[in-house]
């Protein structure tokens, strides 16, 4: 099993700033790759970004430019610094692992709002 953890949501201005984290725990040997996902009211989940074992980055085109997704292994936690916030940004941001065994973690979620 693998667990996730985020922090680092909240409320900010737009053309703001957060800097979110998610800190895995458990059978972290066996995550091949981690993404964070969002969830606006009303939408469904989105990928915005993942980064692999092997610290391959992709983004999505929503966020190209102002999100970056980042891994510090011997901390065994994922970031996803995100710059230039626009209100339609304001979603639940989830983390998730996937495993070389085929599994999908999700974390608990945080919330980011950007006020305009």
């Amino acid at each position: 099993q693998v667990q996730l953890v985020e922090s680092g949501g909240g409320l900010v201005q737009a053309g703001g700033s957060l800097r979110l984290s998610c800190a895995a725990s458990g059978s972290i040997f066996s995550i091949s790759a981690m993404g964070w996902y969002r969830q606006a009211p009303g939408k469904k989940r989105e990928l915005v970004a993942t980064i692999t074992s092997g610290g391959s980055t992709k983004n999505e085109d929503s966020v190209k430019g102002r999100f970056t997704i980042s891994r510090d292994n011997a901390k065994n936690t994922v970031y996803l610094q995100m710059n230039s916030l626009k209100p339609e940004d304001t979603a639940v941001y989830y983390c998730n692992a996937a495993t070389t065994y085929g599994s999908l973690w999700w974390g608990q979620g945080t919330q980011v709002t950007v006020s305009s």
